[in-house]
């Protein structure tokens, strides 16, 4: 398996953010081909010194990297892609990479 780790900063306007995201853009972004698993975090992010400076982390899951590449050359892949400029000013990172069981 192959995941994409996507990793959104604070917006100014958490409830703006939220409402763009979760109405507009995870709908465009379950259409993508390839799609196996789409999961984001359930409450505030911490980290072991205290509070994140990310809003929102997702993770896709796919067959593999080249299903990755694959997603993202579709169309409905660039129109996600595209779309991520529509409410993500604060900042966001992507990472890919496979998985294995340890």
């Amino acid at each position: 398996m192959a995941k994409l780790l996507v990793l959104y900063n604070k917006p100014a306007d958490a409830a703006a953010f939220d409402a763009y995201y979760f109405g507009k853009h995870v709908p465009l972004a379950r259409t993508i081909p390839g799609l196996r698993a789409y999961e984001v975090n359930a409450a505030p992010i911490g980290t072991p010194a205290g509070p994140s400076p990310l809003h929102l982390i997702a993770t896709l899951t796919f067959d593999s990297l080249g299903a990755i590449g694959a997603a993202f050359a579709s169309k409905e892949g660039q129109a996600v892609a595209a779309d991520v400029a529509n409410f993500a000013q604060a900042g966001v990172a992507m990472h890919m990479f496979e998985t294995k069981m340890v």
